[in-house]
């Protein structure tokens, strides 16, 4: 007997990425303050490799984001990267879905502006006063949605 099942479809596109930033867990009982890189990314949440475990459903707060702000989820996934038990791959939920990785162009399937900072400053209120824009972060698509 064959089993059919509606296929899952992601609700949005990841980017392969290197963020650095701040993970600290908000749980006294799983003290974490170290940073960290976010490999993927999505309005969501992210993936991030972690020098120590946590357990799923820890509240987490990210720092030091590109866009100078912070945002807040909860680990949605662990995961030990290799057979050493040096580095975890950490899945973080969002609490708040939305571009908080600073990504200057995101994929339409974002459904979310660009970094409103620097859309401000790519067009100068005054004409021959033009500031510099920072160059756009580098990504590459991990997945398309399915």
């Amino acid at each position: 007997m064959e089993v059919f099942t509606p296929k899952t479809t992601r609700r949005s596109t990841r980017l392969r990425v290197e963020i650095s930033l701040l993970l600290t867990s908000m749980d006294r009982r799983h003290p974490l303050s170290a940073q960290c890189v976010a490999l993927l990314v999505s309005p969501q949440g992210c993936g991030l490799r972690a020098s120590q475990a946590l357990p799923i459903e820890t509240p987490v707060l990210l720092g030091n984001l590109p866009n100078g702000t912070t945002a807040s989820g909860r680990v949605a996934n662990c995961l030990p990267l290799g057979n050493d038990g040096k580095y975890f791959l950490i899945g973080i939920s969002l609490y708040n879905h939305g571009n908080v990785w600073g990504i200057a162009d995101p994929p339409e399937d974002w459904n979310c502006a660009a970094d409103p900072n620097a859309a401000s400053a790519a067009s100068p209120s005054h004409p021959g006063t033009a500031k510099k824009s920072k160059p756009a972060w580098p990504y590459n698509l991990a997945s398309a949605p399915r």
